[in-house]
């Protein structure tokens, strides 16, 4: 078990660390990097750490202009819309070797640290890093980018070409400097349809998974309100889908046939109920959960950051006891 965003903002620990710190300075201090994610490990005894970094810091090493602008999100210098755009991205040239140093720095001196307990490591999908570019920052329905896709297929294409080979190259980083498994989180991906994300999506998720299929590691796959396109994130190349807490894992054992290890998927709002009803709710996400020929325990997104630290490590615990 471990846990999505475990660590951050409802550790005590990792609010006194970053303070005056900006997130993506913090993404590329190694020292800094490496000991937030150890924190989660040390305070809730979870089975694998995973490298606290950001969907949007291989934009940043490969020159974009963006910022994480607390209670926003991403925010791009300048929306990604055209051809040419597109084009100055090509300009900027390759994730080189010499660019990753600082993911590369922080990976070595965690996995160091870790001793025997994995560290995973994780990357945006290119349809995520797309959606932001496009969007040029968050957005409820990607309406800009959806619309690109069918506008422009040839400047979407390559766009989210480009976007694989970045995120592809962050992922095997991180992967040759000693992470475990490797995540591939597209965030937004709930908001296509099965046609639309199998011809306009896919492609760039197989070639970015890619990147590491020669190196001895599990790929797992995630994203959010995606029930309905299971089986395609799973067939890009992924050995373990992560499911949200919108679909049972029983029932997305039985949408990927049965043969796919699962992720997930305990509901986040319910880390605020009272005990009993968490407890109930934990036990019976690892019954169903069962059913799967393997089972990560996890939630089914993001550590809200008002979480009491005390309730995860307890969850942690009763797990276990499973």
């Amino acid at each position: 078990m471990w846990f999505m965003r475990q660590a951050g903002r409802s550790l005590p620990e990792y609010r006194a660390l970053r303070a005056g710190t900006a997130m993506l300075d913090a993404c590329l201090d190694p020292e800094m990097a490496s000991e937030i994610t150890l924190q989660p490990v040390r305070r809730h005894d979870v089975d694998a750490a995973i490298f606290f970094s950001d969907i949007v810091v291989p934009l940043r090493l490969a020159g974009v202009d963006v910022e994480i602008k607390p209670g926003v999100g991403p925010v791009m210098g300048a929306p990604v819309r055209t051809a040419a755009d597109v084009a100055r991205l090509r300009d900027l040239g390759p994730l080189t070797p010499e660019r990753l140093a600082p993911v590369s720095e922080g990976v070595a001196r965690t996995v160091a640290a870790l001793g025997s307990t994995p560290l995973i490591g994780f990357a945006g999908a290119p349809f995520t890093l797309a959606a932001y570019l496009v969007e040029g920052g968050p957005s409820r329905d990607h309406l800009a980018a959806r619309t690109l896709m069918h506008a422009d297929p040839q400047t979407w294409t390559d766009l989210t070409s480009w976007a694989a080979e970045v995120t592809g190259a962050f992922l095997r980083a991180q992967v040759l400097a000693g992470a475990s498994a490797a995540q591939l989180f597209d965030s937004w991906a709930g908001s296509l349809g099965l046609a639309d994300y199998t011809a306009h999506v896919a492609p760039a998720s197989a070639r970015a998974l890619a990147a590491v299929a020669d190196l001895d590691v599990r790929k797992v796959h995630f994203g959010t309100g995606t029930s309905e396109i299971l089986a395609a994130m799973r067939d890009v190349g992924a050995d373990v889908v992560g499911v949200d807490y919108r679909l049972p894992l029983d029932e997305a054992n039985r949408r990927l046939g049965g043969s796919t290890p699962l992720q997930g998927n305990i509901d986040p709002a319910l880390l605020a109920a009272p005990w009993p009803v968490l407890e109930a709710h934990v036990r019976d996400v690892v019954e169903r959960g069962a059913q799967a020929p393997g089972h990560v325990v996890n939630l089914g997104h993001g550590v809200p950051p008002e979480t009491d630290p005390d309730v995860l490590t307890r969850v942690v615990t009763l797990v276990h006891s499973l």
